[in-house]
């Protein structure tokens, strides 16, 4: 019902920048709640960022002023920039969707990030 396409992912340098994008279908984008969350290998999936319907943005305490999230309804996607990486952001990022209306969450496929020298 909801598909999302996730985008941007690939290998960087530590101290180097990606930017991941997630377009999504669906009738109506400016209802979801939209975040990336991360799996590393052997860990539990985590959050990175979200941006509410109205742009509120939260950060997790390992990214903040390094991420930016940001969200383009007219586009029906949701990005991530990514700055000043590090190994330990090495994992796969996942685009999260959270209805506002209702309790439905949806998750895309995810996209690799490296972070290796």
């Amino acid at each position: 019902q909801v598909q999302f396409v996730e985008s941007g992912g690939g290998l960087a340098q530590p101290g180097g920048s990606l930017k991941l994008s997630c377009q999504v279908s669906v009738r109506v984008f400016g209802i979801l709640n939209m975040g990336w969350y991360r799996q590393a290998p052997g860990k539990q999936r985590e959050l990175v960022a979200t941006i509410a319907i109205t742009g509120t943005r939260n950060y997790s305490d390992s990214v903040k002023g390094r991420f930016t999230i940001s969200r383009d309804n007219a586009k029906k996607t949701v990005y991530l920039q990514m700055n000043s990486l590090k190994p330990e952001d090495t994992a796969i990022y996942y685009c999260n969707a959270k209805n506002s209306r209702t309790t439905d969450e949806f998750w895309g496929q995810g996209t690799q990030v490296t972070v290796s020298s």
